[in-house]
C-alpha cells in the first residue's frame, strides 16, 4: 500500500513531516488557482505513476482519520461487485458535542446504507472508472466528488455506501460565520453541478438549488407585496417559523438541539442563495470561480 500526500502551500511543516512518513509528496503549483479537486487529481495520477497495476485509491480529506478496517472491507466489496465505481462508508464527526454545527455535520454525514447517487471527500475509488471519466472536474471549487458520481452513473457504473465505519472527520465549525460561509459554499455547488449536467437523467442538486432560491425569494416577495400591495402578504413571512416547526417536530424528541438545528437549516437556505447568486455573478461577468473555506 503506498500513500501520497498532496500540499497546498502549508506553513505549518506538513511536507517535511510527510516526507518522512508517505511514499511521496505532491506539493501543487501555486500559480494556478487551486480546488481540492485538482489537488484530488494530482494524488491520483502520482499514486498511478509510482503503482501502474493500482486497482483501488483511497481518497481521504486533510481533516479526516480512517478507520483501521474501512480499506480492508471497502476493497473486499468492490472485488465482489465490479460494478461499484465509487464505495464510502460512515463518516462521523470527531467533536459532535463542542457545537451544533459540528453535531448537524454528524447527521449529514449519515446517509442511508446501499446505492447511492453520490459521495463525500472520502471514499475507495475504482482505478478503472476513475480514469474512464477523466478524474475530477479541476475547475470545480466545490462539490467535485458528487460531481464525478454523476459523470460514473452516466457510464453505467454504481455509487455504494457501506454501514461500516470509514472515516473521523473534524469539521471544527464553531462559529456562526463558518457555518454560513459553508452553506455559501453548499449552494455554490448547486448551481454550478446542477448547471453543468442539467439535461443528464443522473444530474442532482436540481430540487436542492430550487429548495435555496425559493425559501430566500419568499420572504422577500411578501414584503414587497405587503408594502406595495396589501399588507395581508406579509402573512406569508409566517412560512418561515412553520417551517422550522416542521423540521423540528421531524427531528427525534431526544435530539436536543433540534430546534436550533432546525432554525439553521432555514437560515442556512439564504447563505446557499448567496452562493448560488456568487456563482452566476462570476459566470455572467466571466469571472474565475475561486475557492470558499470556512476554516
Amino acid at each position: 500500500m503506498s500513500t501520497i500526500y498532496v500540499d497546498s502551500g502549508s506553513t505549518d511543516g506538513s511536507v517535511a513531516f510527510a516526507s518522512n512518513q508517505v511514499a511521496s509528496v505532491v506539493e501543487l503549483d501555486l500559480s494556478v488557482p487551486f480546488t481540492a479537486a485538482r489537488a484530488r487529481n494530482a494524488g491520483a495520477w502520482e499514486l498511478m505513476r509510482l503503482r501502474p497495476n493500482l486497482e483501488f485509491i483511497q481518497f481521504v480529506d486533510g481533516d479526516c482519520m480512517i478507520d483501521p478496517d474501512w480499506v480492508t472491507q471497502a476493497a473486499a466489496f468492490m472485488v465482489q461487485r465490479t460494478d461499484v465505481a465509487i464505495v464510502f462508508g460512515r463518516r462521523r464527526e470527531r467533536y459532535p458535542d463542542r457545537s451544533v454545527y459540528n453535531l448537524m455535520c454528524d447527521g449529514e454525514w449519515n446517509t442511508p446504507a446501499g446505492e447511492s447517487f453520490e459521495c463525500g471527500g472520502d471514499s475507495l475509488v475504482r482505478v478503472e472508472a476513475f480514469c474512464s471519466a477523466g478524474g475530477f472536474r479541476s475547475s470545480l471549487v466545490a462539490g467535485e466528488e458528487p460531481e464525478l458520481c454523476v459523470r460514473l452513473r452516466e457510464k453505467g457504473w454504481k455509487i455504494w455506501r457501506l454501514a461500516s465505519e470509514m472515516t473521523l472527520h473534524d469539521a471544527n465549525i464553531l462559529y456562526f460565520w463558518q457555518w454560513w460561509v459553508r452553506n455559501v459554499r453548499a449552494g455554490h455547488a448547486f448551481a454550478e453541478v446542477s448547471r453543468l449536467h442539467a439535461s443528464s437523467k443522473f444530474g442532482i442538486w436540481k430540487r436542492k438549488l430550487l429548495r435555496s432560491v425559493s425559501w430566500t425569494l419568499l420572504p422577500v416577495a411578501a414584503i414587497i407585496a405587503g408594502v406595495c400591495l396589501n399588507k395581508g402578504f406579509l402573512l406569508l413571512l409566517m412560512l418561515l417559523p412553520l417551517q422550522v416547526a416542521r423540521l423540528a417536530a421531524r427531528a427525534p424528541a431526544s435530539e436536543p438541539q433540534r430546534w436550533t438545528s432546525a432554525t439553521l437549516n432555514v437560515v442556512g437556505k439564504f447563505a446557499e442563495c448567496q452562493g448560488v447568486l456568487r456563482f452566476y455573478k462570476n459566470l455572467w461577468l466571466g469571472k474565475q470561480q475561486t475557492i470558499i473555506e470556512y476554516k
